[in-house]
């Protein structure tokens, strides 16, 4: 976060120092050598400029997205400072008075610079500021994508195949951000949804998305992507506007909008930040579904959860319908997936607390995660590594504790050359041509596929623990 605070006084520039230096990008600017001399020992950029002029923000590389923040002496030249600002470009400006809040002044501000706010300098201090800062920027992100998207006919919000309910939920969530009906903003995937509790939460919720192919990408005007980034499609997507997702980064190749957030465990956090930054407001359906992709997507903060996604599961319990969410959170276990667990048991072996099968050709490669998850919760496994052979391609889901080492560090070390892999340190997962899978660590041979993955873990695991840097 890059800020630019015009100061006039002394303190306020020490202050500001003292707050955001260790957490922002921050320069001053100031209009007088002599207080420049008093603030030359701050480890700071400081340049001498006329507020008041637009070229003095210009020559600062002023953006739409620099934070700005502007001391309010209580002088008359403030109007024509924020007017400077304004004219550069700046969109999110904040003025800092000394003094408790005078409303009357505040409301004058508003009605002429309706996108400045106002901050006493008491409110600097602690998490307050920098969380108003991170949702205006926010804030600026969500309406710079709804102006782009204002115009369009149609629109694809895309997620990955056999979407889960973070994927159709963010596809809800976007849909009202942009302020668009089912009709103009269709919820697409390319494989539609196969897991049992899945499909209790489209009946539920009564959601409806569309199977698309490729060639109907070039139907839409404009196309966003939500639980997914466009590496995804390998090359069958000719562009995606907007990207929001919270798995790791894959660059930022073929996307004009992007928020991805790897720290965070759902997609809908993200998209509960981005609702309330924009102040839009949601019906009990939306946060019912989003509610519930927060919990399923962090097993109820027990994986790759952070302070926001309680905050968002805090924002949003009171909106949704929990006898509802009880409802969909029935139990999971079928016939077909009890006997590919029994399966997993009779195959599988445990070797320095991880848990390691092949399941052979299950019919649906959501069998495969599943028991994975299944067997994290047997005594004394703190990994669970479960593979099999899906359409002719190898699969294996992978998870742990997450405090131990980073189960997508070890699909990418052994399978991204030779297919798809990648994930979070809780949870990972790998799809690779079997014919690749073979060449690289010779074999296909079913028997054997289970003890040389085991093998590759177990190598992997001595390896950062020996090398610790290695490890993310």
């Amino acid at each position: 976060m890059r800020c630019l605070a015009v100061c006039h006084t002394e303190l306020v520039g020490r202050l500001l120092e003292a707050v955001l230096a260790s957490q922002a990008e921050l320069e001053l600017m100031v209009e007088t050598a002599a207080l420049a001399r008093r603030l030359h020992d701050l480890p700071l950029p400081l340049r001498i400029a006329d507020a008041q002029r637009i070229d003095s923000y210009v020559k600062a590389d002023l953006t739409p997205g620099t934070v700005v923040l502007v001391e309010d002496t209580g002088r008359k030249g403030l109007r024509k400072v924020l007017e400077a600002v304004v004219g550069a470009g700046g969109t999110l400006v904040y003025v800092l008075g000394a003094r408790p809040r005078d409303l009357k002044r505040a409301d004058a501000l508003k009605a002429d610079f309706p996108d400045v706010n106002t901050l006493t300098l008491a409110e600097l201090t602690g998490p307050p500021l920098m969380d108003e800062l991170a949702r205006s920027m926010t804030r600026q992100k969500v309406q710079q994508y709804q102006h782009y998207f204002r115009d369009a006919d149609r629109v694809l919000i895309l997620t990955h195949n056999d979407p889960d309910p973070d994927a159709l939920a963010s596809g809800l969530a976007l849909r009202a951000l942009l302020r668009r009906t089912r009709q103009t903003a269709i919820i697409g995937c390319l494989a539609g949804v196969t897991r049992p509790e899945n499909l209790r939460m489209v009946k539920a919720l009564n959601l409806v998305y569309e199977v698309v192919t490729p060639e109907q990408f070039h139907d839409f005007d404009k196309i966003a992507l939500v639980d997914v980034q466009p590496q995804y499609f390998g090359g069958q997507l000719p562009r995606a506007d907007l990207v929001i997702d919270h798995h790791p980064d894959q660059g930022t190749a073929g996307s004009l909008f992007r928020d991805v957030r790897p720290s965070y465990g759902s997609t809908c956090t993200i998209l509960t930040e981005h609702l309330r930054a924009a102040d839009v407001d949601i019906s009990e359906r939306i946060a019912t579904a989003m509610l519930y992709a927060v919990k399923s997507d962090t097993m109820f903060f027990n994986r790759q959860a952070n302070r926001a996604d309680l905050e968002a599961f805090s924002y949003l319990y009171p909106r949704a319908d929990a006898s509802l969410i009880r409802r969909m959170e029935g139990a999971e276990i079928t016939a077909e997936r009890l006997e590919y667990v029994i399966r997993a048991w009779q195959s599988g072996q445990v070797r320095e607390h991880v848990f390691c099968t092949f399941l052979g050709t299950p019919p649906r490669e959501d069998f495969i995660p599943y028991v994975a998850d299944f067997y994290m919760h047997l005594e004394d496994v703190e990994w669970a590594v479960v593979s099999g052979i899906v359409q002719g391609a190898f699969v294996v889901s992978v998870r742990n504790m997450g405090d131990s080492r980073h189960a997508g560090d070890f699909v990418r070390r052994w399978f991204s050359d030779i297919g798809s892999a990648g994930g979070h340190r809780a949870m990972a997962k790998a799809v690779v041509p079997l014919s690749a899978f073979a060449d690289k660590l010779g074999t296909d041979d079913p028997t054997r596929i289970n003890a040389r993955v085991h093998e590759l873990l177990i190598e992997f695991l001595h390896e950062t623990r020996h090398h610790p840097r290695s490890a993310s």
